[in-house]
This record gives C-alpha cells, structure tokens and sequence, in this order.
C-alpha cells in the first residue's frame, strides 16, 4: 500500500515520518542536527551532532555531508576560506535509513584578523625604524591567479589606500587611465614628504578580505618616469619617500583611516578648482586632473563585502625604554564579529569635510588644538614645540624628538570629539637620544615637535583597542567617521 509522508521542517529540524525499515522491530524515525556556534571564521572547526531517534534497538551512526569546506566523521565541520559571508548547508544522513536525514546551516565570515609587527622594519635597510606597524599584503592581477605577497608594508590609520614600492612589486599591474584615455599619475603628500607614481588596478587581498578591481598606487622614485611635476614637490619642504625601501621605511603603506577615498569630492567636478594630486600623463606630460570617485585610490576595507565599516589596531603595553619587537593584531570591521566589538570605548566623532576633517581636538595646559589627530602611521607622539611644551628637544640627528631633562617626563591631555565626548589622555615622554640608543623598536613614550596640534602616533596606541570607523558605513557606535578607545 502507498503511504503518504510527512514533512515538518522546523530551524534546522528536519523530521521525515516515513516507512522505513522495520529491521525485526527496529526503526529509525527521525534526526536532528545542530552545529555550534555560528557564524564562524574561516579555517574555524566546530563540532556537529545529530540526534537520532528509533524503535527497538536501532543505529546512531550517521553519514555526515557538508556542501563546502570538510567533515570528518565523527561530525568535525572545518570551515573553508571564504571572501563573504556564505551559508553551508551540513547534512546528518542515517546509514540504518537513507530516508532519514536532517541538516544544519552554518555561517562562514571570512578571517577578519591580520597579524601586525612593530620591528625594525624591512632590510637591508640604511637605518632602523621606530615605531611602525607592518603587515603583508596580498596583490593579485585582476580576475587572476597571479599573485605577490608583499610584507612590511606600514599600517595607517591617518590614509585611506594602498601604495607600494615599484621596486618591490615583481608582477605587472595593469595601468589605470582617465577619462581621456592617459595614464594616471597621483601626488600623494604626508606630514613628512610625499610620494609620485602612476594608479594601478589590483585585487586586494588580506586575512581573507578582498577588493576587486581596485586602484591602487605604484610609488615610483624621481629618476622614473613621467618625472615628479614640480606642483607636486612644490607642496611640502620634505622628500620624494617612494625613491627607495630606505626612503619609506617600508615595501608599501596600507591606508586604513576614516574616508572611503584618498580625496573624496575635493578631487572631482564638484570641486570648483582642480588640487595638484591626481594628474592625466600623456606623453607630453603631466597635469593635474579632477577624477571620478571610483577612479581615486580607496581605501581597501571599504570595498570588502564584510566587515567593511572600520578597523580596530589592537598592539599591547611597552614599558618605559621599550621593547625590541611587539605584536599585535589589525582586525576589519566594527561590531561585525564577536571579536571587534565597542565594548566599553569611548566614540570620538570628527568631522567629515572642512578644513578640520577627521580631526579630534586636545586640550593641554588649558589651551585647545582643534587639529588634532590619531595616527598609527606617526612615530611617536607628535605635539606642539618647546616654547608652548617646555621640553627641550634634542641635539645632533635627533633634533626632531624631545629629550626632557628630567626622563620620563609624564604630561596629561584631553581628547574631544565633535559629539562631546571628552577623555583624559595620560602619557610619558622619555629622552630620545637614550632610546635611540638602545636596540629596541618600539616605544611608548616616545614624543617630538608639531606646531598648533596633537598628532597620536604610534607610542599612543600600545596598550588600547583603537578603532577608526569611516566615513557613511553604519557601525554599533553610529556612523563614521569617529576614532574611539
């Protein structure tokens, strides 16, 4: 006689009521599965179980099936590496009864950790760095299998964009050109120097997040060509920092700050004037050149397809003197995953536009510096000058740091945002010609001269959670752009 089944399909219940085998008594007549937790991150191995349930003396053992990643069969699920977030259906089917089964669904997020070192840097170099976190970096040709690695490249949250030597890139990366078919150059300027070099389309790739198709800058030195325009060098008194691995201190930088776009509006159309940092390069010649959106140099994290809306540096305490090598961790997103969450931090708003944008203000000695920044890509503390300080600064080669006489010397700030919100900031600065002497790399009292402002580097990031949330991307601590600790 034909019978007719029932299915009842309940979260990750399935119930099939079914003939089945009798088996002189003995039936299975239903499964349950459960896989736990989720979600989880790639290359993560969780434990399945399924329930089975029978008459008379029937058999547990299951056959276990997963549409992606592996299972071994005692219902060990590893999960394999993923790009987005991506659902995996596991299966628990009976070997007693094939009929009966029942699934669970699993979460796979993509690995939002990456590894950063504060070290000496790459070599050989002709001096040693202080102060700097490196990562690597995987570049890929567009839509390819073809693929470098490139690793110290230098963590910035005060950028937005990737930038590498061409010294150090062994694969060629395709040209990006503009609107009117010529090859595009950038004029990248820092607090310290600037870069030159021509845009470049590449697929970024790290902790197992990914940008398509993206622009990225190849930094190329002054004997290159097309030659630095001279309204590019003209912006700033110091040097052209992508002529060598010895220039940068670095393969590359990682820009990882609080904008989507290295420029935003100020380098398109809807700028009334044209800003010498994107340039249209034909043969005859370089020129500056408003650009679309798209075409600037993103920032990388915002154009994951998870774990998109900011970035938490997490390194831990350096004592007095510092230490030889730290490690830390860059993890993506905000309040995404179970391991970037705001917890108990303090959201610092900034402003998005204006001649103040993405800057906190620090109060000191009374006195407010609305131009005040957090920066994982400064060495050191960098604050105001001797005359408003009292700190001397030292003599010789190191006549850019303070050396307090009195060692370490310990000063107190407050942070402001645009929200109101207000915290105390308490730090040491400690005589630099003695830690320059040392063979340690890392220092959190290190500290030296820039006039009217705060710039937090580096030294203020040992011992907190630091996160950058950009501009428009929605986060637990509202939208970005703010700082918070």
């Amino acid at each position: 006689m034909r019978r007719f089944r029932l299915l009842l399909a309940v979260g990750g219940v399935l119930w099939l009521a079914a003939c089945g085998s009798t088996n002189n008594g003995t039936s299975v007549t239903g499964i349950t599965t459960t896989c736990s937790p989720s979600p989880i991150q790639s290359g993560q191995m969780i434990q399945c179980t399924a329930t089975v349930t029978g008459t008379g003396t029937f058999s547990t053992t299951v056959v276990w099936m997963a549409t992606a990643g592996s299972i071994t069969a005692t219902g060990v699920f590893t999960a394999p590496v993923v790009s987005g977030s991506t659902s995996i259906t596991i299966t628990a089917t009976s070997t007693q009864n094939t009929a009966e089964k029942a699934s669970a669904t699993v979460i796979v997020n993509p690995v939002n950790l990456q590894p950063i070192t504060v070290d000496p840097g790459p070599q050989p170099q002709t001096f040693t760095t202080v102060d700097e976190a490196f990562t690597s970096v995987t570049v890929c040709l567009p839509n390819s299998n073809t693929c470098q690695t490139v690793g110290h490249v230098l963590v910035d949250t005060g950028s937005s964009g990737l930038r590498l030597l061409s010294s150090v890139l062994t694969i060629p990366l395709p040209q990006q050109n503009d609107s009117s078919g010529n090859p595009l150059d950038e004029c990248m300027v820092f607090l310290d120097g600037y870069v030159w070099g021509p845009i470049a389309l590449a697929d970024i790739s790290i902790a197992g997040e990914k940008a398509a198709s993206a622009p990225v800058q190849v930094m190329i030195p002054d004997t290159s060509s097309p030659p630095v325009p001279g309204s590019c060098s003209s912006q700033t008194t110091g040097p052209n920092e992508g002529n060598s691995v010895s220039a940068l201190g670095a393969n590359g930088v990682i820009g990882v700050g609080l904008f989507q776009q290295d420029c935003g509006f100020a380098c398109t159309t809807a700028n009334g004037s044209i800003p010498p940092v994107y340039y249209d390069c034909p043969a005859s010649g370089c020129n500056p050149t408003f650009v679309t959106l798209a075409q600037q140099v993103p920032n990388p994290v915002a154009m994951f397809s998870l774990d998109n809306n900011g970035v938490m540096i997490f390194l831990p305490s350096v004592p007095p003197g510092g230490l030889g090598t730290v490690n830390g961790s860059l993890i993506f997103g905000i309040g995404t995953q179970s391991n970037n969450g705001l917890q108990s931090a303090t959201v610092y708003t900034v402003p998005a536009s204006g001649p103040n944008a993405g800057d906190i203000t620090t109060t000191f000695n009374g006195v407010s510096y609305p131009s005040s920044f957090i920066d994982s890509g400064s060495n050191g503390i960098l604050f105001l000058d001797s005359a408003t300080t009292g700190i001397p600064t030292c003599s010789g080669n190191y006549s850019s740091w303070y050396c307090p006489t009195t060692s370490p010397d310990s000063l107190s700030a407050t942070n402001q945002g645009t929200n109101g919100n207000q915290g105390v900031v308490n730090f040491s600065i400690e005589n630099a010609n003695s830690l320059f002497n040392t063979s340690n790399s890392a220092f959190s009292t290190l500290g030296g001269p820039q006039t009217g402002s705060f710039d937090w580097g580096l030294a203020f990031f040992f011992g907190r959670n630091v996160f950058t949330a950009i501009e428009n991307m929605n986060t637990p601590g509202g939208p970005g752009p703010y700082f918070a600790y």
